[in-house]
């Protein structure tokens, strides 16, 4: 734990920055400089003054809250890159996998498309450095491959069926970042778009995707946000407009020194009247959950999942003279109703707040809805059929889905040591073009392709070579997720990671449910009045 004296520092900085810098220290900030001079006049050994700095303002945050932190120049760059949309490099995505770097996707029109690197390919060298066999980590390889617009990167790739290294020098260019995973039909009436994060490219996303899907014959939606730790508001209030209609609130902020700032809709949407299904969990998270709560509270489509994460604080980014930044909690979201997303938490406490999801699991809540037990002080009531929905961290779903428990010892192993992963990916690598031939696209390939007793034969020898105990009993409960995950990381790996979602979701339990509610008119209008919620059902 940090000193307690650490705080007093960095807050005497923080005023003695001229950001921060008022023409007369308070009697506090004479304290805090005092302290500052007696610990570079006095001290018994040299003080790193930089490193010093950075603790105290980090800990001093961390008696805030949860989520207000300092960050260096490392960690700012890493934060934006995402919700940027893009980034430098050569254009691939890639595993490591028993320490060689292998491709799995080479984007369409990018560097390394233009010079031939393919997918299958395995990076040997960058740069006369070599990267296969060292057990080089990812944030490594990735720092390698990356660099400015314009300069060029060397690297010698083995590749199945050629004899020798291929030399290929790519020049870097801008590479979009994607925060749709996928969006595919399911049938002719229903439409699935999986997001990943609010970026900044999001909101053109998720219109393009909309549009072409609509194309196909879109009427209703199934929105995935399992897993999405959110991203920028104004990206999720964007997209939040294309289901609501004109003049409705969608979010608003307030804190003690915030005045209370209001989003509302507009009339532009492309998507006020089919059927709406949000797939929501734990791990959805702020952007998320505004998008969620929003669409509960208007009774513009049905939530199904489990409680989400609850994280309703909003940053504001304050740079610093040196190219660090402080992001400071300075306001709270609320939904169209007047509940607050954010989860209690008590003067930082980080190490509590984060046991929270555990703490979920353990009293039962990822299990049964009924293990949830809400005060009458956190009943809210939706705004046009009036149903009860709850407040006090996170977006309780209209409809529960337990966790899936199903998974076995041998199958988590697997998982953990990327063996299912490997395999897929050798399976591909020795066999494309004749899977390609018998299966052009994922259609075929969803309905006709089986995995063959064969490759699980391989799969069990790939498993033990790497440590794992091969249990029958555990084989035998999970041999049909099993298949269906190999099944899916191939298709990923033939076309794109909608082949993956278009396979994998017929073992997503959300999905199921969700799929279930938005193919009966019954049952999703009598999810939207609130009617007929069984005993595992809030």
């Amino acid at each position: 734990m940090y000193k307690k004296n650490f705080p007093a520092i960095a807050a005497m900085l923080l005023i003695a920055s001229s950001a921060f810098a008022q023409t007369r220290l308070s009697p506090d900030g004479i304290k805090l400089e005092r302290t500052l001079q007696l610990i570079k006049n006095l001290y018994v050994d040299d003080v790193h003054s930089e490193k010093l700095t950075e603790s105290a303002i980090r800990a001093m945050l961390h008696d805030l809250d949860p989520h207000s932190q300092y960050m260096n120049a490392e960690e700012v760059k890493e934060m934006n890159e995402p919700l940027r949309g893009n980034f430098d490099g050569i254009g691939i995505s890639f595993n490591m996998l028993t320490d060689t770097l292998y491709v799995m996707e080479v984007i369409s029109g990018g560097p390394s498309q233009k010079v031939g690197l393919m997918p299958g390919d395995k990076i040997i060298f960058v740069n006369d450095t070599l990267i296969a066999g060292v057990k080089m980590k990812n944030k490594d390889v990735i720092k390698k491959l990356r660099g400015e617009k314009g300069t060029a990167v060397n690297v010698r790739v083995s590749r199945r069926g050629t004899q020798g290294l291929l030399d290929f020098r790519i020049v870097r260019d801008k590479i979009p970042i994607y925060s749709i995973d996928a969006a595919y039909m399911i049938d002719k009436n229903t439409g699935y778009i999986h997001l990943s994060r609010f970026g900044a490219t999001s909101t053109e996303e998720f219109l393009k995707a909309e549009k072409e899907l609509k194309e196909q014959g879109m009427k209703n939606l199934i929105f995935d946000l399992t897993f999405n730790g959110g991203g920028i508001l104004q990206t999720a209030a964007d997209i939040i407009d294309e289901f609501l209609g004109e003049d409705k609130l969608i979010v608003y902020t307030e804190g003690k020194n915030q005045p209370r700032l209001k989003h509302v809709s507009t009339a532009k949407g492309q998507f006020q009247t089919g059927k709406l299904v949000v797939m929501v969990d734990e791990g959805s998270a702020s952007a998320s959950e505004i998008l969620s709560g929003a669409v509960q509270d208007w009774d513009r489509g049905v939530i199904v999942g489990r409680r989400t994460f609850g994280k309703g604080l909003v940053q504001r980014q304050y740079p610093l003279t040196d190219s660090t930044m402080i992001r400071l909690t300075v306001a709270r979201y609320y939904t169209p109703s007047g509940r607050s997303i954010q989860k209690p938490y008590e003067n930082g406490k980080e190490e509590e707040y984060s046991k929270d999801l555990i703490n979920r699991f353990n009293n039962g809540e990822m299990l049964h809805a009924d293990s949830i037990h809400f005060p009458d002080s956190l009943k809210y009531t939706t705004l046009v059929n009036k149903r009860t929905v709850f407040g006090g961290g996170g977006i309780m779903p209209d409809y529960f889905v337990p966790i899936d428990t199903t998974s076995t010892r041998l199958h988590r192993a697997l998982n953990a040591l990327g063996i299912l992963n490997r395999l897929s990916i050798g399976e591909i690598d020795n066999n494309r073009k004749q899977l390609l031939k018998s299966y052009p696209n994922v259609q075929a390939f969803k309905a006709k392709y089986e995995v063959s007793q064969k490759l699980l034969d391989k799969l069990k020898t790939l498993a033990e070579g790497n440590s794992i105990k091969w249990d029958e009993a555990d084989f035998e409960k999970s041999k049909r997720i099993i298949g269906v995950q190999l099944k899916a990381l191939m298709a990923r790996d033939l076309y794109d990671s909608s082949a993956f979602y278009a396979i994998i979701n017929d073992e997503n339990d959300i999905f199921k449910e969700s799929l279930k509610i938005i193919s009966s008119d019954t049952r999703y209008n009598d999810l939207l009045q609130g009617k007929n919620r069984t005993k595992n059902n809030p």
